[in-house]
C-alpha cells in the first residue's frame, strides 16, 4: 500500500503527519481531565484556566488537519471523545463541586435538583456531539446547529471564574447559576443557529480592521481576563436567538415577496 498523498503538493505526507493533529487532541483531552482533578479538589480556578486551554487546543487541532491535509474519520471520533470530556463532563463537574453541590441539604429536592442539573447539561453535550458528527458532511459550514459544546463549557467557566474574581460566592449564584446551566444544555440541542468561527476566515488574508478589533480584546483580556470571557460568553449565547429570529424574519418577507410577485 503506498504512502498518503498530499492533496495539495501531490507529495508523500511523512508517516508521522496523522500524529500532529491527534496530538493537539491528546493535550485537550489531558487539560478536561485536568479540569475535573482541580474541580473535585477544590480548585475551581484552576479548572476554569484548565477548560480554557482545552477550547484553544480545540481549536488548533482542526486547523492543523486541514492545513496538513490529515483529516481522518479516526481523527473526527477522537475529537468528539475528546470534546465530551472537555467540554461536557468537565464542565459539569466544575459547576456542580463550585455551586450546584449546595443548592439544598442531602436527600431534599434541591440538592437533587443540582446535580440533575449537571448531569442534564452533560446528557446534552453527548447528544450535541452526536448530531453534530452525524450532519459532519451535510451542515452548513457558516452556522452552527444548536450552541457548540466549547461555546457553552466557555460560558460557564467564565461565569464562575467572574463569580470568584468579583467575590462573589457560590451560595449567591448557584440558583441562577443552574438556570443557566440548563439553559446552555437546551441552547446545545436546539436548532438555534450560531455562527461558526471554524469558516472564518474564508481566505488568508483579512480587513484590517479585524487585525486592530483583536488587538483591542487581547489588551482588554490582559486588563480583565474573567469579566471579558464572561461579556463574550454571555454575548455569543444571545447571537444565536438573535440571529435565528432574524434569520426567520426575512425569511417570511421573503416568501410574501414571492407569493406577490408570482400574483395575477
Amino acid at each position: 500500500m503506498s504512502d498518503p498523498v498530499s492533496k495539495r503538493t501531490g507529495k508523500p505526507l511523512a508517516k508521522g503527519a496523522f500524529l500532529l493533529p491527534n496530538a493537539f487532541t491528546t493535550a485537550a483531552l489531558m487539560a478536561g481531565f485536568y479540569a475535573m482533578v482541580a474541580a473535585i479538589n477544590g480548585q475551581p480556578v484552576a479548572a476554569c484556566v484548565a477548560i480554557l486551554v482545552a477550547g484553544l487546543l480545540d481549536g488548533v487541532d482542526g486547523r492543523i488537519a486541514r492545513l496538513t491535509n490529515t483529516q481522518s474519520d479516526f481523527g473526527v471520533q477522537y475529537d468528539s471523545l475528546s470534546d465530551m470530556v472537555s467540554f461536557g463532563i468537565a464542565p459539569a463537574i466544575l459547576v456542580f463541586t463550585w455551586a450546584l453541590g449546595d443548592l439544598g441539604h442531602p436527600d431534599t429536592v434541591s440538592a437533587k435538583l443540582g446535580w440533575l442539573g449537571a448531569f442534564f447539561y452533560a446528557a446534552c453535550a453527548a447528544l450535541r456531539l452526536a448530531r453534530f458528527n452525524t450532519q459532519a458532511g451535510v451542515a452548513e459550514k457558516a452556522y452552527f446547529q444548536g450552541l457548540a459544546s466549547p461555546a457553552a463549557a466557555g460560558t460557564i467557566l467564565a461565569t464562575v471564574w467572574f463569580s470568584i474574581s468579583r467575590d462573589i460566592g457560590p451560595e449567591v449564584v448557584a440558583w441562577p447559576l443552574l438556570v443557566l446551566t440548563i439553559c446552555l444544555g437546551t441552547l446545545m440541542v436546539s436548532r438555534v443557529r450560531y455562527f461558526s468561527f471554524k469558516a472564518w476566515p474564508a481566505t488568508d488574508r483579512v480587513p484590517f480592521a479585524w487585525i486592530f478589533l483583536l488587538l483591542v480584546v487581547i489588551v482588554l483580556l490582559a486588563i480583565d481576563l474573567p469579566a471579558v470571557l464572561f461579556t463574550i460568553g454571555i454575548v455569543y449565547v444571545l447571537s444565536g436567538p438573535v440571529l435565528t429570529v432574524r434569520g426567520r424574519y426575512q425569511q417570511r418577507r421573503r416568501r410574501r415577496r414571492e407569493k406577490r410577485d408570482a400574483a395575477p
